[in-house]
């Protein structure tokens, strides 16, 4: 069906507006007496197409501010489940899959099977806020154009039913000059109006005997300014999925061995953990009886390496370069690019970090040489005096499953074994096999000679002292945290704000008045503040010669 959106001053309007784009006569109903729909000044909007195609039915979904209320409310609702139980990510060294059953009971365990244990990073809860944006962008849009195009294109002389049927109006004949003077012209009338209305800051806009007064317009534009706040926050928080952006891990920091940080090319050092305990007349009643110490301060001398060369090799050790240091304290973070790393705990957990083990001849007692060992990052092969060992495995902690298999059962060097291929003087060209147990009581528990057999009376590999033995006393834990995307959402957050100042403290006013013959016919409107703009009205009347009340210009006021 085909409808005639061509009115009677000769616009021809888009289908779906209201009120005529030129004159604001109202197209659908001209008899009526009820206060217009001043929204987007009646201009019709893309969502308001008649027969839709496929795309414009999307369009319309997310133009929608009923839908984008609904995705708002599941997201809130998503977020607030997401809260219930600490999230997956904020623990270390954890089974999700059996922490939550064995700590939360049931109901935890339900919590972790619907994947709320890890809401946040999930991808249905990425999807509600793409759409979110999605839906702000399209509302936006669907809008803000209209509005633009109506506010942008504003006729001077409006029609008489758009200006009498204003939430505020009036209509009377011009006023009588004062003590028997004649009336005022017309003319004189408009400018004696055009002079009060500017005292108020209004702009005027004149067309013969029609007037257009106007201000604060770019409140309008508030609602947008807060979508576009919102959509670059909402960027912000989607662009912390993208490979570096956005980091947030809880890291073990062994004294003295530098730690790779994940996804980046930097690695971590703590040279050395210091801690401070409360004195005992320092702490309170409750822990003296506990006999408990309390920490007071703990601090990490940390060094931050850039990985220059070999990173990604195992077999070669990183070459590292140093780019910042810095003691790290609680609350008192290291920095350096953006990347932040905060105290978060510690642990006092002896862990050995490397030996420099003799290769000696047992019958002789001759020693050939000695070499550094790392239980991190062994070399493939070390040169000690006329013989080669080849490393051929490592295990950080040994042990043997059921067939007898030699395997580790962790990545930390509890109990670490190296087998090496031997060459040298008196051995096979091709290299004799040599197990060897950095520490004693692993040496004493898996018979470390009688695994080496015969080769065991010839060589040994042992540590003179304990000078030769590196050990991290302490475990630092710290918070690694890299957010590229902070900036944009401040920014956003900032956009937000100046958007809802602009709509709070300033409010767009509109005033439309012609004379006719030498009747005054006045039309108001505003977004917000109805009592402030009819007050504002009849104190402009009241200057130009009337004598009327803010509450006779109601849309049921207009003076007989």
């Amino acid at each position: 069906m085909i409808h005639n959106t061509k009115c009677e001053c000769g616009h021809q309007n888009h289908t779906g507006t209201i009120l005529c784009e030129s004159c604001g006569k109202p197209l659908a109903d001209d008899s009526g007496t009820a206060p217009l729909e001043m929204r987007y000044d009646g201009v019709a909007r893309r969502s308001q197409k008649e027969n839709p195609g496929w795309l414009d039915r999307i369009w319309n979904f997310f133009s929608s501010v009923r839908n984008a209320i609904y995705m708002i409310v599941i997201t809130l609702i998503a977020s607030a489940l997401g809260t219930i139980y600490p999230q997956e990510n904020t623990f270390l060294n954890i089974d999700p899959s059996v922490y939550y059953k064995e700590t939360y009971g049931i109901l935890g365990h339900i919590y972790y099977l619907l994947g709320l244990s890890h809401t946040f990073e999930s991808w249905w809860f990425i999807t509600l806020l793409f759409m979110i944006g999605t839906s702000l962008v399209i509302c936006s849009l669907d809008r803000v154009l209209p509005l633009y195009r109506a506010l942008s294109k504003q006729q001077i002389r409006k029609h008489f039913h758009f200006i009498l049927r204003q939430k505020v109006s009036f209509q009377e004949a011009l006023p009588a000059g004062k003590a028997g003077a004649p009336a005022p012209s017309e003319e004189a009338w408009i400018e004696q109006a055009a002079a009060a209305l500017k005292a108020r800051r209004y702009r005027v806009h004149r067309e013969g005997t029609a007037l257009l007064a106007e201000k604060h317009r770019f409140s309008r534009w508030g609602p947008y300014v807060n979508h576009i706040g919102l959509i670059i926050f909402l960027a912000a928080v989607l662009m912390r999925n993208i490979p570096g952006w956005h980091m947030d891990q809880h890291l073990a920091f062994p004294e003295g061995q530098p730690v790779k940080i994940p996804e980046t090319n930097y690695y971590l050092k703590n040279e050395k953990f210091t801690i401070e305990f409360y004195e005992e007349s320092e702490m309170s009643e409750e822990f003296r009886d506990r006999g408990q110490q309390v920490p007071k301060r703990f601090e990490t001398k940390a060094v931050l390496y850039r990985c220059t060369a070999d990173c990604d090799d195992p077999g070669k050790p990183p070459v590292l370069e140093e780019v910042h240091r810095d003691d790290i304290i609680v609350n008192e973070p290291m920095e350096y690019n953006g990347l932040l790393a905060y105290q978060f705990d510690f642990e006092q957990n002896p862990m050995l970090l490397s030996v420099k083990p003799s290769l000696k001849d047992k019958r002789t007692g001759e020693v050939y040489g000695s070499f550094e060992l790392s239980m991190s990052r062994p070399a493939e092969s070390y040169k000690v005096g006329d013989y080669t060992l080849q490393l051929k495995a490592y295990f950080p902690e040994f042990g043997l499953d059921a067939s007898g298999t030699p395997i580790t059962l962790s990545n930390q060097p509890k109990a670490p074994a190296f087998v090496f291929s031997i060459t040298g003087p008196g051995l096979d060209p091709t290299g004799e096999p040599y197990i060897y147990f950095p520490r004693q009581i692993d040496k004493q528990t898996f018979r470390q000679d009688t695994l080496n057999g015969a080769l065991a009376e010839k060589l040994e590999l042992s540590v003179g002292s304990m000078d030769d033995v590196g050990i991290s006393e302490f475990v630092s834990y710290l918070n690694i945290r890299v957010d590229r995307a902070l900036p944009y959402i401040w920014v956003g957050s900032a956009i937000f704000m100046i958007g809802v100042i602009m709509g709070f403290y300033w409010h767009h006013r509109r005033i439309w008045l012609r004379i006719d013959d030498g009747v005054l016919s006045l039309g108001a409107h505003t977004n917000k503040n109805w009592f402030g703009l009819r007050k504002e009205v009849a104190e402009v009347l009241n200057k130009t010669g009337y004598s009327i009340e803010p509450k006779q210009l109601d849309r049921e006021g207009v003076r007989k």
